[in-house]
């Protein structure tokens, strides 16, 4: 089981990752509206904020399918960014 230091780098790569795209989609389309890429922006931070809020919760009675949850949610929601940010 990775541990909870490994976890918070992974929420920091991957949702530090859709930032950046949406950021060199905003660059690259300069001309184009931004308040969509702006918005998946806000959304990121939101959940990275809420993940971190999970993860560093003391007291949980499970630890182990805690941290599978807040993974499997990272995954979903990493998904659905890419995809909006495919679909700009």
């Amino acid at each position: 089981m990775s541990n909870k230091r490994d976890l918070k780098k992974d929420l920091n790569y991957v949702l530090g990752d859709i930032i950046d795209a949406a950021l060199i989609w905003q660059i690259a389309n300069p001309g184009a509206d931004v308040t969509k890429s702006e918005e998946i922006i806000d959304e990121s931070i939101k959940t990275f904020d809420g993940l971190i809020a999970e993860v560093n919760k003391r007291k949980v009675e499970n630890a182990k399918a805690h941290f599978k949850g807040i993974r499997e949610t990272l995954e979903a929601k990493a998904t659905e960014l890419v995809a909006k940010i495919n679909s700009l």
